[in-house]
């Protein structure tokens, strides 16, 4: 499948991933010293929902449109907190479309003074959209290249700590075993570090040869964490989205167990909604 940003830009699976996303990007700020996010995947950070991309399918209506409906409990308030944060506010229920940022401005906005970012995109038009988005910000490197050949060279970085999110399009069959070899390159040069691979989930097939071959990588401590909102069907639209976790923050198992059950009520839409928590390997912690 293409999974070009702006079509997909605030549903259900931006939703999930990005609240995981600013979760994780606080639990690294409970510390004083900086970090590095690394995006491999940028996009063009920042998608009217008003226009005619975000409108050709709706998307968005069936996520961040219903969150902004929801009545949340006082924990999951707190719990998406950094998310709301990220996104600058929800907008009021049976608002007009507002403006979704992506990843680069999500994160931007979760940034302290002592943190930096570096943005990955190849798509000329998007690196040209990204820059004007994340404007003028000393913090934020925004790099021309293909995120995956790029990331060899920008770990470790010289925080030592930080987050790489690999998010690709999946415009390519074989995008499985693309960040499969990413991550395992850099992990070879940065151990410690947290990365967060984000797949779509059209068959079941493919993403269980991806778990399988994760497992005898020999990786410490992987999380899986997945939400399908209707029955997966190959033939029909995107239901079911999931997160891989390498080093994953020691608290985010148990708050995705808290978390992922009320966005599987929230975004669900028929039959076959559900929600996964998985230590890959590792201990399970509750």
């Amino acid at each position: 499948m293409n999974y070009r940003h702006a079509f997909h830009a605030g549903n259900f699976a931006d939703v999930f991933k990005h609240a995981l996303l600013a979760l994780m990007l606080d639990y690294l700020k409970r510390k004083d010293a900086g970090f590095r996010y690394i995006d491999t995947h940028a996009g063009p950070g920042l998608t009217n929902l008003a226009g005619e991309e975000a409108n050709r399918t709706g998307e968005w209506r069936d996520g961040i449109a219903r969150l902004a409906e929801a009545k949340l409990s006082p924990d999951l308030q707190v719990l998406l907190a950094p998310y709301f944060e990220g996104l600058g506010g929800l907008p009021p229920p049976g608002g007009k479309p507002m403006l979704y940022p992506g990843s680069p401005l999500i994160a931007q906005k979760l940034l302290r003074k002592q943190d930096r970012a570096t943005l990955c995109e190849l798509h000329p038009q998007d690196v040209r959209t990204l820059e004007r988005n994340i404007g003028r910000d000393g913090r934020v490197r925004i790099l021309a290249e293909d995120g995956y050949r790029a990331l060899k060279g920008l770990v470790p970085p010289t925080e030592r700590r930080g987050l790489v999110l690999i998010d690709p399009p999946f415009e390519s069959r074989d995008e499985f075993v693309a960040m499969e070899e990413s991550l395992v390159t850099a992990l070879r040069k940065w151990p410690t570090g947290m990365f967060a691979l984000w797949y779509p989930i059209k068959e079941i097939r493919p993403v269980a040869q991806f778990i399988g071959r994760l497992k005898g990588r020999e990786i410490p401590r992987i999380l899986r964490l997945e939400i399908a909102v209707e029955m997966i069907r190959p033939d029909g639209p995107l239901a079911a989205t999931g997160l891989v976790i390498v080093n994953p923050p020691y608290l985010l198992e148990a708050e995705a167990r808290r978390l992922l059950p009320v966005l599987t009520d929230i975004l669900g839409r028929g039959p076959g909604a559900s929600f996964l928590v998985e230590a890959v390997t590792g201990e399970m912690l509750g």
